[in-house]
């Protein structure tokens, strides 16, 4: 792997399905430059109806799904980038991620790539378990067994259901500002006063709005998902690819 003329992120996340994407909400909505890098492998894509997500009572396209988790990671200040990785390797400090077609540089690197770890092989110190899937071995926040590096979602062996592996891919996020040092509380949005008017500095991570803001907000939240919800979603149903061989 060659390393001149890379781009540099302070994260990068390996994977573009609901424990990457939730990933990497956290991490750019927290002032960490963040690049999701996406080979369009998610089986969300072949779902018929999702089903069990908190929040949508009769369930919700998985396509739609992915779509809004994507669209809130962009507003969050997350890049995204269609490729698949072919190597990641530990560099004295930081880690070169290659693509099939770019080379990148980052401190801090999560795979959640479900169950591929081919570009993970090689890399000293990363534990690969076999359980007829391939998983990566981590503590129960995400860590590897290399300083910087973690695995989020089905790849870290959580269960295989959507809003498991969305509110792991989260946790990893977390994670990283917690590593990181980054003043993180937790997100919350609260009515203005809420703390300042006991006396309470304003946490970190946290943000009061007036009933002004407050409205605005929800009619923005309102006309998003009527948007998104008013017309069947464009994309093509995929499948399993054996059944289209």
């Amino acid at each position: 792997m060659t390393h001149e003329s890379t781009a540099q992120f302070d994260v990068i996340v390996i994977g573009g399905g609901v424990a990457g994407l939730s990933a990497a909400l956290f991490t750019a909505r927290h002032g960490l430059e963040t690049l999701s890098i996406d080979a369009g492998g998610s089986i969300l894509r072949r779902n018929a109806h999702l089903e069990n997500v908190p929040g949508f009572p009769v369930g919700v396209d998985g396509r739609r799904f992915l779509d809004l988790l994507k669209e809130q990671a962009d507003r969050a200040g997350a890049s995204y980038q269609e490729g698949t990785v072919t190597g990641l390797e530990r560099l004295a400090d930081t880690f070169a991620v290659e693509t099939d077609t770019m080379q990148y540089q980052t401190e801090y690197a999560i795979a959640a790539t479900k169950n591929e770890v081919d570009y993970l092989e090689d890399v000293d110190g990363v534990g690969i378990v076999d359980r007829g899937k391939t998983f990566v071995d981590t503590d129960e926040r995400g860590r590897t067994g290399i300083a910087g590096l973690y695995a989020a979602g089905r790849l870290a062996g959580k269960p295989h259901q959507a809003a498991v592996c969305a509110g792991h891919g989260a946790e990893v996020g977390v994670t990283i500002l917690e590593d990181h040092d980054r003043p993180f509380y937790h997100d919350w949005v609260a009515p203005d006063g809420y703390f300042t008017d006991r006396g309470r500095d304003l946490p970190p991570g946290c943000e009061e709005i007036d009933a002004a803001e407050r409205e605005r907000r929800a009619e923005a939240s309102r006309a998003v998902m009527q948007e998104h919800f008013a017309e069947p979603h464009p994309g093509e149903q995929l499948t399993h690819p054996s059944l289209s061989e």
